[in-house]
């Protein structure tokens, strides 16, 4: 019998180096991703690709895994434009990269051929949208409070005033935080049902007093009464998978000092 080739690679084991990219069926055809934490060349708590200038990793490492991103896309990496996230209900639109700090907003939008608009999240949900026919896209960083306070409605309409309508776009809320691992205080649900007593249905019961909020199908619900019709989630819970995803809530609950972000991104497309 022949002794096995131990120097020969594991075709099996997956590669650490390639980028693993998750795609939505509701963009097909537009140049997108959720890119997951394989594929970059971070190290330690933030192993992977790191893309958070906001982080304290290594910010030559953060470059470089942002770049990578940039190549899968196509663009150039001061085309691949992520905002300072603050948690806000405010949508910009870009023709141009800028110079400078990043703006302060939460989503971004853009109808020109050759930019990428960011969303940058670990836990919260990136979304991204595009109505192919009119060349507009959109990235949107939506935690609940930017969710709650309007974030979804006001990248819609911002995609409107550039030429966008409702019933062509589509769109896709990315890996984030599930409903099974959201766990949250009767303080968080009366925020909600303040607004809205409808709003009830996001939450499930959970031990004592505590709820479990369903951020994905929250996010859903917004886009669909901005008009949205055409969108879907991605199915992937960012907490409990620690081995592709980050997670901000699964670091806090492990006593990390920092956690890394995952880039999601969309390109405007030629028409």
């Amino acid at each position: 019998m022949t002794a096995p080739d131990m120097t020969a690679p594991d075709r099996t084991a997956p590669d650490r180096t390639a980028l693993d990219v998750i795609t939505a069926d509701a963009l097909k055809g537009v140049p997108h991703g959720f890119f997951a934490r394989r594929g970059g060349v971070s190290t330690g708590i933030y192993a992977g690709l790191n893309c958070g200038p906001g982080s304290r990793d290594d910010a030559g490492a953060v470059a470089q895994n942002r770049a990578r991103i940039a190549a899968h896309l196509g663009v150039d990496p001061d085309r691949l434009l992520s905002l300072h996230q603050v948690h806000s209900p405010r949508a910009l639109i870009f023709d141009a990269p800028w110079s400078g700090p990043r703006p302060q907003a939460d989503a971004a939008v853009t109808a020109t051929p050759g930019l990428a608009v960011c969303a940058l999240a670990a836990d919260c949900a990136p979304v991204l949208l595009a109505d192919t026919e009119a060349g507009v896209v959109a990235a949107a960083h939506a935690g609940w409070r930017g969710a709650l306070e309007g974030v979804i409605g006001a990248t819609v309409a911002a995609m409107v005033a550039q030429g966008a309508r409702r019933d062509r776009i589509a769109a896709a809320v990315g890996p984030c935080i599930s409903q099974r691992a959201y766990e949250v205080g009767p303080e968080f649900v009366e925020r909600f049902l303040d607004e809205d007593a409808d709003h009830s249905r996001y939450f499930a019961g959970g031990a004592g007093d505590r709820a479990q909020f369903d951020l994905p199908g929250f996010c859903l619900g917004r886009l669909r009464a901005a008009g949205v019709e055409t969108c879907a989630w991605t199915g992937h819970c960012t907490y409990a998978d620690p081995a592709r995803f980050f997670s901000y809530r699964r670091a806090t609950h492990a006593g990390e000092q920092d956690y890394g972000r995952m880039l999601s991104a969309i390109r405007a497309p030629s028409i």
